[in-house]
């Protein structure tokens, strides 16, 4: 996930570059607290690219296993992860077995990416409703 953390700040970095100032501080005006703000100006505006960027994280992270072995180790039972089981169950000729954790990976990658969609039309929805 380190790794893969420059998709989402790449993301979101045009929406906030592009976002006029004026918006922050015409919700500070009234005495909105910096949090409140957050919330209710930059973070609606974010959410977009927020959901874009964790879809693009995810989808790399899942195959990523060269950072997490330099960084936490292959310890079997304790820090091993899908991609290097799979590796390890090609390695010892059980296609079936790697085939099934393989399978196991892309549901649940079908299913985090199905959510972002879905989130993300959720808020096109809901953008559309105020417009």
């Amino acid at each position: 996930m380190v790794v893969s953390l420059p998709f989402i700040v790449r993301a979101v970095q045009p929406v906030l570059e592009e976002l006029p100032a004026g918006y922050e501080e015409a919700a500070a005006t009234p005495g909105a607290g910096r949090l409140t703000v957050f919330r209710r100006v930059l973070l609606p505006e974010i959410t977009p690219s927020l959901l874009t960027g964790t879809g693009m994280m995810f989808a790399r992270a899942t195959g990523e296993y060269g950072s997490v072995i330099f960084i936490a180790g292959n310890i079997p039972m304790v820090s091993e992860i899908l991609p290097l089981v799979i590796t390890g169950k090609l390695g010892q000729f059980d296609v079936q077995g790697a085939s099934a954790v393989a399978l196991f990976m892309l549901m649940i990658s079908f299913a985090v990416l199905f959510l972002l969609n879905a989130g993300q039309w959720a808020l096109n929805k809901r953008a559309g409703a105020k417009a």
